[in-house]
């Protein structure tokens, strides 16, 4: 591969694999320089959102080129685990692969066989795209194994019950916590520190941890998240570039502000 391309290789994949601790951010207000800036300032990775974003396949031509300018990979939430939302997003050079709202096992293992080319997959297979560099890289299609990292989220309550066959499966890599959906599932909405949902990540770090795989969740702000990294969370998201703009705006404009008085 080149050492100036903006891609990842798979390299995102090994570092979780060998244990390492990563911190990203969601992207989700379909712009490049929103990318941009969330890689400059220092971001293990990017996640590109689909799913709940403002923009359509589209931001990853840009997004992707974005943050792989500064050696920061981007991850992509699509919206559901069809084979053509995954190749479309891999093709445009994504180094992995969030899906949401996979409730049984089976679904898993449908969506983690699009991930690959065969023979370990069914990923179509084509070489005019970025992640074949335009042609000029055919290594990408002979590979031995997965490259691109699978992120499957944790977000119902049938989800959590099969965690453990979830965990168990090739091509999973990341058990993801939707924080905010899982909590609405246990009737815990918000309640991130109540005993239900504690209990509940528990068992997917549990699961994470027999079965050699990477927990990891969605924190609203930078104490939270050392917090999960503390609990053994090693892919860690750290709100997203609306909710992180909104946030510093609202204490730049009442710090800047005089004090009112009734």
């Amino acid at each position: 591969m080149n050492n100036n391309s903006p891609l990842d290789a798979g390299s995102l994949r090994r570092r979780l694999a060998n244990g390492e601790t990563t911190v990203g951010t969601f992207v989700g207000m379909a712009s490049s320089t929103a990318a941009e800036v969330c890689a400059a300032a220092g971001a293990d990775w990017i996640l590109i959102d689909l799913e709940h974003g403002s923009g359509s396949e589209d931001v990853l031509r840009d997004g992707i080129l974005a943050a792989g300018s500064y050696g920061v990979p981007t991850v992509v939430r699509i919206e559901s685990g069809e084979r053509i939302r995954i190749g479309r997003a891999l093709d445009q050079g994504a180094a992995g692969i969030m899906v949401p709202r996979l409730d049984k096992p089976d679904q898993v293992a449908d969506a983690i066989t699009h991930l690959a080319y065969p023979p370990h997959g069914d990923r179509g297979v084509a070489t005019y795209n970025r992640s074949c560099r335009w042609g000029m890289d055919r290594s990408p299609l002979l590979t031995d194994e997965q490259s691109a990292l699978g992120v499957i989220q944790i977000e119902t309550l049938a989800s959590l019950d099969s965690v453990d066959e979830i965990a168990a499966q090739d091509g999973v890599d990341v058990l993801f916590v939707g924080p905010l959906d899982l909590s609405f599932a246990l009737g815990v909405p918000l309640q991130f520190d109540s005993p239900v949902f504690t209990a509940a990540l528990g068992r997917v770090l549990e699961a994470a941890h027999q079965h050699g795989k990477t927990a990891g969740i969605l924190a609203a702000n930078a104490a939270l998240a050392a917090g999960y990294v503390e609990l053994g969370f090693r892919f860690v998201a750290i709100g997203s570039d609306s909710t992180m703009l909104a946030a510093a705006l609202t204490k730049a404009f009442a710090t800047a502000r005089p004090e009112q008085t009734a």
